[in-house]
C-alpha cells in the first residue's frame, strides 16, 4: 500500500480529521462526511466548481479524466497544485476550497432534490381531488 494517502493526510491534519475510502481502483478523501478529493495513481485532485476552478485553471491544472466509451470523461475534480505539498497552511487552504466546493454541491443536490419531492407531491395532491 502507497505512503500518499497518509502523507496527505498529515498535511492536514492542522485542519482536523480527513478519512480515506477505497473506491474505484483509488480513495476518496472526506471531512465531515464530505467527499472534497480523490487520489488515483497516487496523484491527489481536488473538487472544483464554478468559484475555485478559475484558481485551478490560472495554474494550468487539469480536471481528472476517465476513458468511457471511446471518449475521455472529466470530472470536477482536478490535479492539485505543487504548493499543496510545499507546505501545511497551503495543503489546507486548497483543501478547504475543494470542501467548500463539495458542501456547494451538496447543497445544491439537496435543494434540487427538495424541489422535485415538492412537484410530486403537488401533482399527486392534485389527481386525488
Amino acid at each position: 500500500m502507497s505512503d500518499f494517502v497518509p502523507f496527505v493526510q498529515e498535511l492536514l491534519q492542522g485542519w482536523g480529521a480527513v478519512s480515506a475510502r477505497r473506491m474505484f481502483g483509488g480513495q476518496g478523501l472526506y471531512r465531515e462526511g464530505l467527499m472534497f478529493a480523490i487520489v488515483m495513481d497516487n496523484r491527489l485532485y481536488l473538487k472544483v466548481d464554478d468559484l475555485n476552478r478559475p484558481e485551478f485553471e490560472a495554474l494550468g491544472l487539469t480536471p481528472f479524466t476517465y476513458p468511457m466509451k471511446g471518449k475521455d470523461v472529466a470530472l470536477s475534480y482536478w490535479t492539485a497544485p505543487d504548493a499543496f505539498f510545499d507546505e501545511p497552511t497551503e495543503a489546507v487552504r486548497w483543501a478547504r476550497s475543494a470542501w467548500d466546493a463539495a458542501a456547494r454541491a451538496y447543497l445544491a443536490k439537496a435543494q434540487a432534490n427538495e424541489r422535485a419531492k415538492a412537484r410530486s407531491q403537488s401533482r399527486a395532491a392534485r389527481r386525488s381531488q
